[in-house]
């Protein structure tokens, strides 16, 4: 479905670039077909099916399905499968930036998922300190769902959000990260189709 592009959001590179605020911004984007959409029984999956026993996986699934009840959805119970499916994927990445506006070289950009933070495209990024600071560390979260129908592969819904904030900081932590993004993201559901909202 060519009308609903993940790559129209802002990326999660630019959030980790633009440095990192007192208090972490959020940034949402959805696409849906601007039809109604059925709270019926929906099932949570991962975008990968390896990481379905994960640990993370089911601590991030959790967070999600409670966003999904808050609209009126069911969970499917047990290992039951739903007509609708919520797949879901986390994504992580850091950046070393200086304070001030000093130099920045590179980007990492999080190519694993549910704790694992890998680099592609160059690895981590690679900070110049400037006088009278110190370089510091990004941390970058991305959450990624999509709304399908399973009868017929469709997706109905989908959205993305990402946020930022300084490595070690309570706002960085996977959990927290994502249970902020999930609030975010399944606010005013289902969202203004193809619209960027900075939430801060």
């Amino acid at each position: 479905m060519t009308g609903m592009r993940m790559g129209a959001a802002v990326g999660l590179a630019a959030l980790l670039l633009a440095g990192c605020a007192t208090t972490p911004q959020t940034t949402t984007t959805r696409f849906h077909l601007n039809q109604p959409i059925a709270r019926g029984q929906i099932t949570v999956e991962p975008l990968n099916p390896a990481l379905r026993a994960s640990p993370e996986y089911q601590t991030y699934a959790g967070i999600v399905g409670a966003q999904l009840a808050r609209l009126g959805f069911t969970e499917a119970p047990g290992l039951a499968t739903s007509e609708q499916v919520a797949a879901i994927a986390v994504e992580f990445g850091s950046s070393i930036a200086p304070p001030r506006g000093g130099l920045s070289l590179g980007l990492g950009l999080g190519g694993g998922s549910f704790g694992r933070r890998s680099a592609v495209g160059g690895g981590v990024g690679v900070g110049v300190p400037v006088a009278g600071g110190r370089a510091r560390e990004i941390v970058g979260t991305r959450l990624i769902v999509q709304i399908k129908r399973r009868s017929d592969a469709t997706t109905i819904w989908e959205g993305k959000a990402e946020t930022q904030a300084p490595a070690g900081s309570p706002a960085a932590q996977p959990s927290d990260a994502v249970q902020r993004l999930a609030t975010a993201l399944f606010s005013d559901f289902p969202g203004t189709s193809g619209r960027t909202v900075v939430v801060k």
